[in-house]
């Protein structure tokens, strides 16, 4: 908790201001064969061109992709569902996107063909975003409320996770879903009470609504679930692990050094996708570094402890485990 007021303060636009489809080329990699004696790999971001996923240019950019034998083609990912359909279609070798969320998905048996295999952000960061001048100051405030959020995200799946350790109905509550790049216009133009979505695009919201907001974290009730992290198909990891072991090597020495120099990792994103601040990117950069540490590491305990919160809270049936979701 101390760790997301203390940096929640900073003033830049972290929005995500780019967003394509899974299989939507990088106009700078596109489909060009891949150079002599390296593996040609699909890697496709997040949700769009932002400063969370910088750390892969950043390993492009330095030739730790190239050192591990691979030629990466960055692609432009849309959230957590369709990244999971473009990793099951073969359209992706490895992704980022939200491990919680891709727990549940697992759990519920919609997409079970992937292993987590780094984690970038060892801490969910999904939050409650409402305007500080409003009745919204503790989870309990919530009843009766109007939340947006993405279509497809985890934060309306892990809501009722949240609810239930906060001592709220998630029933009491009523959903307004946008595209995410339209989210904070939902609070802006007032058709809902609140915002679910990642703490670290508070000052977004904030420009966006033209006042100050109030910031509840998951994290507060929900302390072992992960945040963002890496992850690839079932069936590459069991058909080339070497291969997955050197992307992930190669990714983590790029997010290293995207969290010792944001100003260049930023850059090198904002040089591929114009559209994308600079300034929102290094900002998101910056806020999401007290996430990130141990750098990659994924827990079988913390894995295992966090299905059971997610099971417990009724997203699904027990019976999941850590072997189903993440790589030996």
């Amino acid at each position: 908790m101390g760790r997301a007021k203390k940096f929640l303060g900073i003033l830049a636009t972290t929005l995500s201001v780019v967003a394509l489809a899974a299989c939507g080329s990088d106009d700078s990699a596109g489909d060009q064969a891949a150079a002599p004696g390296l593996r040609k790999v699909t890697y496709i971001t997040g949700f769009g061109a932002a400063g969370r996923d910088a750390y892969a240019w950043m390993a492009r950019e330095k030739g730790y992709f190239r050192e591990a034998g691979l030629d990466v083609d960055i692609k432009l990912g849309a959230a957590l569902s369709e990244n999971l359909k473009a990793l099951a279609a073969g359209q992706a070798d490895f992704s980022t996107l939200d491990l919680t969320g891709g727990f549940i998905m697992a759990g519920q048996g919609k997409y079970t063909d992937f292993r987590a295999i780094a984690a970038v952000h060892q801490q969910t960061v999904v939050s409650i975003i409402a305007p500080a001048d409003g009745p919204i100051k503790k989870p309990a405030d919530l009843k009766g409320k109007t939340i947006g959020a993405a279509t497809g995200s985890v934060n309306q799946a892990l809501f009722p996770a949240y609810a239930k350790k906060a001592g709220l109905d998630p029933a009491s509550v009523r959903w307004v879903n946008a595209s995410p790049q339209q989210v904070p216009a939902l609070l802006a133009a007032g058709r809902v009470d609140a915002l679910s979505t990642f703490l670290i695009g508070r000052p977004g919201i904030e420009k966006a609504a033209g006042k100050p907001m109030t910031v509840l974290p998951y994290e507060e009730f929900l302390p072992d679930l992960y945040g963002n992290g890496i992850v690839t198909s079932t069936k590459l990891l069991e058909s080339d692990p070497d291969l997955v072991q050197r992307f992930r090597e190669a990714a983590i020495k790029g997010l290293a050094d995207a969290i010792a120099d944001p100003a260049a990792a930023a850059a090198l994103l904002h040089k591929d996708y114009p559209a994308a601040s600079a300034e929102a990117a290094e900002a998101e950069i910056k806020l999401m570094t007290p996430y990130t540490q141990p750098l990659g590491a994924l827990d079988r305990e913390k894995v295992t402890r966090a299905i059971k919160v997610l099971s417990d809270a009724g997203l699904f049936p027990a019976g999941l485990t850590a072997d189903q979701v993440m790589a030996p």
